[in-house]
C-alpha cells in the first residue's frame, strides 16, 4: 500500500525563509547538486550518499561540514537497513542524479535494467521504505539524468520510471535543460520533478514543443496511462554560443601544460580537412582563439574534432583518452598550441569556479565529469522546486487526471 502523503505544502510558504527545506542528496558525487539547491537559500542538504571514495573526499574537502552527513555506501544496502543511523531521516526533497551509464549514447544502452542505471529502482525502494518508517514520504522528488533517459528502449524506461513514481503517490513532470543556457558548455540534461498527488497543482502549460519540453517528450507526457503534469514555468535563458575563451586559464598558469612539438604534429595529422580549415581561419585572427577538441574514432580511424563555436563540448569522465577534452590555441603569426583542459577549467564549466580542487587532476576530472551543472540546478530550484514547495506556483486545486495535463 502506498504511504499517504501530506497535502499541506502551501502552509510552508511563510516559514520557508527561516526553516530551510531538508534535502537528501542521493548519488551525491562531489556535491554540485547541493551547490545549486542551496544557492536558492531555502534548501539544506542534511544527508548525502555515494559509493565513490574519491568523490566523497572531494565533497568533504569542499564543504567541510561540522558533521559528516555523507554516507559512503552502496544504495542497494540502504533500503534493507532503513532504520539504521546511516539511512536518511525525514526530508522534504529527495534529489537523485542516478548513474547515466546505461542510458547514455556512450554506454551500452541497457537502460534501467543495466548494472548502473538500475539503481533507480533501489532509490525508489529507499523512498518507499522511508515512507513506511516515517508515515510520510518526501514531499517532492527530483531526478536528473541524460536526455537518453527519455528515449531509452523507445521510451519504455521513462514510462516505467514514472509508473513507479505514480505508484508511490506522485505526479511527474519532465523537462530538459541544457547547461549551455548558463555556462559555455554543451550539457543537455533531463529533469523529472515529482510531487504528491495530494498537493494543489500548479498552473498547466498547454503549449507544445517548447525549450523545456520539446516534442520528443510528448510520448511520456501525453501517455494516458501515466499521471503527469506540465507545469507552467518561466522560459530559460537562450543557449550560449560564446564564453569559453573568457573562462580559459592563462597561458602561463602553472597547471597549464602545453604539449611538445611532436605531440602537436601528431594532433594535426589526425585532423580532417574540415578541421584543418577551422584552424587556418582562426590562425589568421590577430587575437588568440581557444577551442575545445575531442578525439573520436571514425570508421575505425582515430581523429580529432575541433568545435567551431566558442563553447566547450560536454565534459565527461577521464576513463579512456577519447573522453578527455583538449584545448587548442590559435593566433596569427603564432604556432598552434594544444594541451589538456585543466581541472579548474572543468570546475568553471560546471558552474563551480571556486570549488576546492583535490591535488590529483584526474580525481577532479572524474568528479566534475560525472556531475550536474550547478547553474542548471539553481535555475530549476529557483523557478520550479522552491515555488512548488512554498505554494507560489499553485493556482488553485486541479483534479488528478491521466495524461499530459491535469486540468
Amino acid at each position: 500500500m502506498t504511504t499517504e502523503l501530506p497535502s499541506d505544502l502551501d502552509s510552508t510558504a511563510s516559514t520557508a525563509a527561516s526553516t530551510p527545506f531538508e534535502v537528501a542528496e542521493f548519488f551525491a558525487g562531489i556535491g554540485l547538486a547541493r551547490l545549486g539547491l542551496e544557492r536558492a537559500g531555502s534548501f539544506k542538504v542534511t544527508w548525502a550518499n555515494d559509493l565513490d571514495a574519491q568523490k566523497h573526499d572531494m565533497y568533504k574537502g569542499h564543504f567541510a561540514d561540522p558533521e559528516d552527513h555523507y554516507v559512503l555506501r552502496d544504495i542497494r544496502e540502504i533500503a534493507g537497513d532503513i532504520r539504521s543511523e546511516l539511512a536518511p531521516g525525514r526530508v522534504d526533497l529527495a534529489w537523485a542524479s542516478f548513474p547515466c551509464t546505461d542510458l547514455s549514447l556512450a554506454g551500452g544502452r541497457s537502460g534501467l535494467a543495466g548494472k548502473h542505471s538500475s539503481t533507480f529502482w533501489d532509490f525508489t525502494d529507499v523512498i518507499d521504505a522511508m515512507g513506511k518508517r516515517d508515515g510520510e514520504l518526501p514531499k517532492v522528488i527530483a531526478l536528473e539524468n541524460v536526455n537518453g533517459f527519455a528515449t531509452s528502449h523507445n521510451g519504455a524506461d521513462m514510462k516505467a520510471a514514472i509508473e513507479r513514481l505514480n505508484t508511490l503517490g506522485y505526479w511527474a513532470d519532465v523537462v530538459t535543460l541544457d547547461g549551455r543556457r548558463f555556462v559555455p558548455q554543451s550539457r543537455p540534461r533531463l529533469f523529472v520533478v515529482a510531487a504528491s498527488e495530494k498537493l494543489t497543482k500548479p498552473a498547466v502549460d498547454d503549449r507544445r514543443d517548447t525549450a523545456l519540453r520539446p516534442s520528443w517528450l510528448d510520448r511520456v507526457l501525453d501517455d494516458e496511462g501515466l499521471t503527469t503534469h506540465r507545469t507552467l514555468l518561466d522560459e530559460p535563458p537562450a543557449l550560449r554560443t560564446t564564453g569559453w575563451t573568457d573562462l580559459v586559464d592563462p597561458d602561463n598558469d602553472p597547471y597549464v601544460e602545453w604539449w611538445d612539438d611532436n605531440r602537436v604534429t601528431h594532433f594535426e595529422s589526425q585532423l580532417s580537412d574540415l578541421n584543418k580549415a577551422r584552424v587556418e581561419k582562426l590562425s589568421s585572427e590577430p587575437e588568440p582563439s581557444y577551442r575545445t577538441a575531442y578525439r573520436r574514432t571514425r570508421n575505425g580511424v582515430p581523429a580529432w574534432e575541433i568545435r567551431e563555436d566558442d563553447v566547450a563540448g560536454c565534459l565527461r569522465t577521464a576513463r579512456g583518452g577519447s573522453s578527455k577534452q583538449a584545448v587548442v590555441r590559435m593566433q596569427k603569426d603564432e604556432p598552434m598550441r594544444v594541451r589538456w583542459m585543466t581541472a579548474r577549467e572543468y570546475s568553471k564549466l560546471m558552474g563551480a569556479p571556486d570549488y576546492i580542487l583535490p591535488a590529483k587532476r584526474n580525481q577532479a576530472i572524474m568528479g566534475f565529469g560525472d556531475a550536474v551543472c550547478v547553474d542548471a540546478v539553481a535555475w530549476l530550484t529557483e523557478h520550479y522546486l522552491q515555488p512548488l514547495m512554498t505554494g507560489a506556483l499553485s493556482q488553485g486545486p486541479v483534479p488528478a487526471q491521466r495524461g499530459a495535463s491535469s486540468s
